[in-house]
């Protein structure tokens, strides 16, 4: 991926990751390798953890497909190599953010919540996941990862 072009996104805006999309890889080693370092990544690139995520719940039968949306992060990456979070000193008050996808696994039609607590200006934790359960209104899906962010931050 030396020679690669660098993108401004980790995933295209029309991207949908699904199980039986594509050709299964003939060796899905170097594939769950990949997504294994990509994981690592997530601690100081979290604009990366939900796609992160996505092709993670793919690592026992990836497919071509799953391994192209690997790549273009790779891609992404490439084009922010210089970024990086930086700590500051400042106000020492926490708070959070939290949002939830209603129904965007297209398998299972299970939520992703998320949520990032910030320390001052400092963001010092963050989540991207699948919710346990299937949400039956956008409203109980945002409701379960306040939940969750407010938790963390106690």
């Amino acid at each position: 991926m030396g020679g690669a072009k660098p993108c401004t996104s980790p995933v295209s805006a029309h991207c949908k990751v699904v199980a039986q999309s594509g050709t299964p890889l003939s060796y899905p080693t170097s594939y769950r390798s990949l997504i294994g370092a990509l994981q690592y990544l997530t601690w100081t690139r979290p604009e990366i953890s939900y796609v992160v995520n996505q092709v993670c719940q793919y690592m026992h039968s990836p497919t071509f497909d799953h391994l192209i949306v690997a790549k273009r992060i790779l891609r992404y990456i490439k084009g922010i190599i210089d970024y990086g979070i930086l700590f500051s000193k400042g106000l020492t008050a926490v708070h959070g953010f939290s949002d939830a996808d209603w129904a965007s696994d297209p398998d299972t039609r299970k939520s992703t919540g998320g949520y990032c607590i910030f320390f001052g200006s400092n963001l010092i934790f963050w989540s991207s996941k699948r919710q346990s359960t299937v949400a039956r209104s956008s409203t109980e899906a945002e409701f379960r990862s306040l939940a969750n962010s407010a938790a963390e931050v106690i």
